[in-house]
């Protein structure tokens, strides 16, 4: 365990994390489980940053602080997940922010190193949700996910063997496929709040083709920073309501814009691609191919 700075303690290793918590040392050394309820950690997390080596998956339920990630909080409630890639700093306010009833799943990069999973892994958008959108379960959903826990902590328990680490991996690529799964469900039953970033989303991409001077081409990334969400987030919100992640809204708003001008001007080709933000008129020919199946000329023609 080092102490990095700023007040800002890394943990990389299990072992190391459950002496910080007041912990037995852990059965396996690259995954723990641990009861909230048992951990004791003697008033060392007061105002505490942590550095954790780990992928963190965590159920919490009457959680009355705030647990800082990044520079946000996330938004808990009875029987919410939370999901943290390494490498991230995380803190509570104070120890009588701790929560004190659910469960953590810590595993190390290296449980995942040789299988397929750790490429996996990162596709899911959950992880890199700088919004810090809790997922909410359902009551069945909850029971769905502590089953897997189960399994998960009885091999963990069990005498270390040939095939311990692929049942245990097996089991965490069972836990994050009905995460997903459960994610979208989200973003479909949450329709409030989900309803409303897709209109701010709408109305701020609508702003950057309203202006009939030169544009730049708005980057996913900078449409989730105005949205203050992440562009992984922002990206499954819309596939999950639409069909279609942020940069091919980006490409149909762009498609329509040139449509317009292609059957309201004579401009060239050319000079509609630069006026889009093309540095090179093929790249805009080819996709508005893609898109259409007619080139822009042919496009333009099909309307004279």
């Amino acid at each position: 365990m080092k102490n990095t700075g700023n007040n800002i303690k890394k943990i990389i290793s299990v072992k190391e994390l459950h002496s910080f918590m007041g912990l037995p040392s852990p059965l396996n050394p690259l995954i723990t489980i641990i009861d909230h309820s048992k951990a004791i950690n003697s008033g060392q997390a007061h105002d505490q940053k942590l550095l954790l080596n780990f992928y963190n998956i965590s159920i919490k339920r009457s959680f009355k602080g705030k647990l800082k990630y990044g520079k946000n909080h996330y938004d808990f409630d009875d029987g919410t997940m939370s999901f943290i890639a390494p490498n991230q700093i995380i803190s509570t306010h104070s120890e009588e922010d701790r929560n004190k009833d659910g469960w953590s799943l810590l595993f190390h990069p290296d449980l995942i190193r040789q299988y397929p999973l750790v490429k996996a892994i990162k596709n899911y958008g959950f992880f890199s949700y700088s919004v810090t959108e809790a997922l909410h379960l359902s009551d069945d959903e909850e029971k769905t996910v502590e089953a897997i826990i189960q399994n998960i902590q009885k091999e963990i328990n069990s005498r270390l063997d040939n095939f311990s680490q692929d049942v245990i991996v097996s089991n965490l690529e069972l836990l994050l496929g009905y995460c997903n799964r459960f994610y979208s469900r989200q973003f479909i039953t949450r329709k409030m709040a989900t309803n409303d970033l897709l209109t701010n989303f709408e109305k701020i991409l609508d702003s950057y083709f309203d202006d009939n001077s030169d544009l730049t081409l708005p980057s996913v990334e900078k449409l989730a920073m105005e949205l203050h969400v992440s562009s992984s987030y922002l990206s499954d919100m819309l596939r999950s309501v639409t069909g279609q992640n942020t940069q091919q809204h980006i490409h149909d708003k762009l498609i329509e814009k040139a449509k317009e001008i292609l059957t309201t001007t004579t401009l060239t080709v050319s000079e509609i691609a630069y006026q889009l933000g093309f540095e090179y008129s093929q790249s805009f020919s080819k996709l508005f191919k893609n898109k259409t199946n007619l080139t822009p000329m042919q496009y333009r023609q099909s309307y004279n």
